[in-house]
């Protein structure tokens, strides 16, 4: 009988997806999971400022066509690992898309080293930087549906 299960990456990018229903700007739906030794350490969502309106029943912030209401998913669960006192050093990110600058930045900083993104988002400097700092960029096509 074949293993039927799906991939440990696969299984991740499921759970991104699922946490990406609880994104509260319609304008993007994005989902992120902090996984290290296939456990997972962070999650976090596109969302509003704790305490601020949500997108959803105010209405957007708009800058250059992009709402800027809004924290990144990637940063939410960066954010959310530090409100907890998790360590994340050395650990890997699903995302169901993958980062834009500022939170590929934010990334590499706090020391993951691996990305796994589903869907291309807008910016490809992160794919030079990615193989300067040796952090593997990996894309699952249909990433997130299961």
């Amino acid at each position: 009988m074949a293993d039927e299960r799906v991939s440990w990456d696969q299984y991740f990018m499921n759970v991104a997806d699922v946490v990406s229903s609880r994104s509260t700007c319609p304008r993007k739906f994005v989902g992120a999971v902090i996984v290290r030794e296939k456990t997972i350490l962070s999650t976090g969502y596109n969302g509003s400022i704790r305490g601020m309106p949500h997108c959803t029943d105010s209405g957007h912030m708009m800058e250059n066509d992009h709402c800027v209401a809004t924290i990144h998913a990637e940063s939410n669960a960066i954010l959310q690992a530090a409100k907890n006192g998790v360590m994340i050093d050395g650990a890997s990110i699903y995302i169901t898309a993958s980062p834009c600058w500022s939170c590929f930045k934010q990334v590499a900083n706090a020391g993951l080293r691996r990305v796994v993104y589903g869907e291309f988002y807008r910016d490809d400097r992160i794919f030079s930087v990615a193989e300067r700092l040796g952090i593997d960029l990996l894309h699952l096509p249909g990433a997130g549906k299961p």
